[in-house]
């Protein structure tokens, strides 16, 4: 099976509907991760197999339950998952893309300006030293730190309604449970993946 029948097989069983031209815009953006990844080792896949279901498949995953989000920061961002599949399916919502490594920043930068992304925007900074001019209804994690840490990283960036969307593997019950005072799991929802044969839970955490 080729990669592009593979993600519009994925897509379908994800019940998501995305027209050709998103698909041909997430197949290219996967091209670009295979490329540089050969250099600056963005991620430890290397198959295109894998590549559509570990990364594109796996932030895809999210889209339904993110639908009312507008505005959010992706945190960690590395290669740009989930926060560059979101801005290419979700053109009305604005992601910043939140990376301390400067290789990583530019090959993000290099994917936004071929992808031609004008809804997205990229911060190479450490989190903590990123002063927005508007607080973010919504920040993200994708394999970045623990909640605690997340949590406490960025809460200068969330508003004070807004919330953290952590995606997450097997059910992290230790780190909800040494969450920070002030915050909780609003709501925890499982994903099923097309191709990945393991957990995987999206998390929605807010101030009390």
């Amino acid at each position: 099976m080729n990669t592009a029948q593979r993600l519009a097989d994925g897509i379908t069983a994800l019940g998501l509907d995305l027209d050709e031209r998103t698909q041909q815009c997430l197949l290219a953006y996967a091209a670009l991760l295979m490329k540089w990844n050969k250099v600056y080792n963005l991620t430890a896949i290397r198959d295109e197999a894998s590549m559509i279901d570990l990364h594109l498949l796996d932030s895809l995953a999210i889209l339904p339950h993110v639908a009312d989000i507008t505005r959010v920061a992706d945190i960690g961002a590395g290669g740009g998952l989930p926060g560059i599949p979101l801005a290419i399916c979700r053109p009305d919502c604005e992601v910043a893309l939140v990376e301390t490594v400067g290789k990583k920043a530019s090959f993000l930068l290099q994917a936004k300006a071929e992808l031609r992304l004008a809804n997205l925007s990229v911060h190479n900074t450490r989190v903590e030293n990123l002063k927005p001019a508007e607080l973010y209804p919504a920040v993200s994690s994708r394999a970045f730190a623990s909640l605690a840490d997340f949590i406490t990283l960025t809460a200068h960036l969330v508003a004070p309604d807004g919330q953290w969307i952590a995606m997450k593997g097997v059910y992290p019950q230790d780190e909800l449970d040494a969450l920070p005072a002030g915050f909780r799991l609003r709501e925890s929802r499982r994903l099923e993946v097309p191709g990945v044969d393991a957990e995987r839970h999206l998390l929605f955490i807010t101030r009390n």
